[in-house]
């Protein structure tokens, strides 16, 4: 690993890099955080339940399925103006959706969602801190995700696990998820833990995520099993240990051959997927994910979800707001198949950003976000970018030009 004090000097200037628009995906980071909502469902679950421990599992699920898009996208994200914003509303999942760029060194996106029958609010602001490895981006996933269930008057926050990107040098890129996610529910006191597990030496772990639900006295309730690519179940404590010493058993002898033929070659290969989940006898399915469209391979492995995130429906352009990410000509190009055209936009306008930062500069102006305000998130008492509402009654007056 690299010493602290180069990496720290790496991170700063890897957010500032001008990326070739080849490593891109048609879409903005702020459309792609909207990718949490694709399984709006398992929140409506949660509304539904009157267990707390059941509706923490229905949390859980959605933790985990609010990163299992990012499965095989190796394509990055545009980058948002700062000022940008992006908004979705899908009345069939009955939800709306505001988002805004705040903030530009360092990179924040706030968003906002409620549910349009009033049954929760889920709310952040993300800053992800990308660390540079030699052959692999890290990124670290800052800031708090908040989901308040209003018909329990239940509050639950947790941060995302870390996500690196391998291979960007040399070899196939390949995307793993690791780190220890810890969701709160404030109300209760239960608490979920789970451990997104790195691939090891011989990938066994790759995707896999396992964790516990515990109640306010610390005791286990059931242990949550499965992959962050597949699919989420939950089992009785105990039918957990009796599986886990079986397997064991079966597993040391495996381990011994796998360690002689172990090699390290140039690339960090991606291991080869094992077999799906084994399902532990007894347990409770949580969530499945949904299958990809068949030329998901050729469209930056996008699920049917994100393909439709760009979308300009006829009567949209009246109605959405001149920042939307929808507007940007050079994601719209690229999206299009024009790479050139693509390419000359982004660097259009991030040199017509660039200007703009230096005349607020010279006149000492300070930006002003439009839709979000900085303060304190309530349930951790951190900084937390807080939306001030008002987007959808439509007024877009004094909105910046920023195409």
């Amino acid at each position: 690993m690299v010493e602290d004090s180069v990496t720290d000097e790496t991170n700063t200037e890897l957010s500032k890099i001008t990326m070739p628009i080849v490593f891109n995906e048609p879409l903005s980071f702020l459309q792609r955080i909207t990718e949490y909502m694709e399984h709006t469902y398992l929140i409506t679950r949660a509304c539904s339940l009157s267990d707390s421990i059941e509706r923490m599992q229905a949390v859980a699920a959605f933790a985990v399925s609010a990163v299992a898009s990012q499965w095989d996208r190796t394509g990055k994200p545009f980058n948002p103006l700062l000022g940008e914003t992006y908004e979705l509303t899908r009345e069939e999942q009955g939800f709306r959706l505001i988002s805004e760029q705040v903030s530009h060194h360092p990179p924040i996106s706030a968003f906002h969602a409620e549910n349009l029958a009033g049954d929760f609010v889920f709310h952040g602001s993300i800053y992800p801190r990308l660390k540079f490895w030699g052959k692999s981006v890290e990124a670290e996933p800052k800031g708090t995700i908040t989901l308040e269930i209003l018909k329990h008057n239940e509050a639950y926050t947790w941060s995302n696990p870390y996500c690196c990107v391998h291979n960007i040098i040399l070899g196939k890129l390949w995307i793993e998820q690791y780190g220890t996610v810890e969701i709160v529910n404030h109300s209760t006191g239960d608490k979920c833990v789970l451990n997104f597990k790195p691939c090891g030496m011989f990938g066994k772990e790759l995707h896999k995520v396992e964790g516990y639900i515990q109640d306010k006295s610390k005791k286990k309730r059931c242990v949550i099993y499965g992959k962050w690519t597949e699919c989420m179940w939950s089992v009785d404590p105990q039918a957990y240990e009796t599986h886990k010493k079986l397997e064991k058993k079966g597993d040391n002898k495996k381990q011994k051959n796998e360690l002689e033929g172990a090699e390290n070659e140039d690339a960090d290969e991606m291991p080869e997927v094992q077999e799906t989940v084994s399902v532990i006898p007894g347990s409770t399915l949580l969530w499945r994910i949904d299958s990809r469209p068949a030329h998901s391979s050729v469209m930056y492995n996008f699920t049917n979800f994100a393909m439709s995130l760009n979308e300009l429906e006829p009567g949209m352009e009246a109605i959405l707001a001149p920042t939307d990410c929808r507007f940007r000509p050079d994601i719209r190009a690229m999206e299009n198949g024009n790479m050139d055209e693509a390419s000359r936009e982004k660097e259009r306008l991030e040199e017509k950003q660039r200007a703009s930062r230096k005349e607020r500069a010279k006149n000492d102006e300070e930006w002003s976000t439009r839709w979000f305000q900085m303060g304190t998130n309530p349930y951790t008492g951190s900084q937390d970018w807080i939306y001030t509402g008002g987007y959808f009654s439509r007024n877009y007056q004094d909105l910046p030009n920023i195409y």
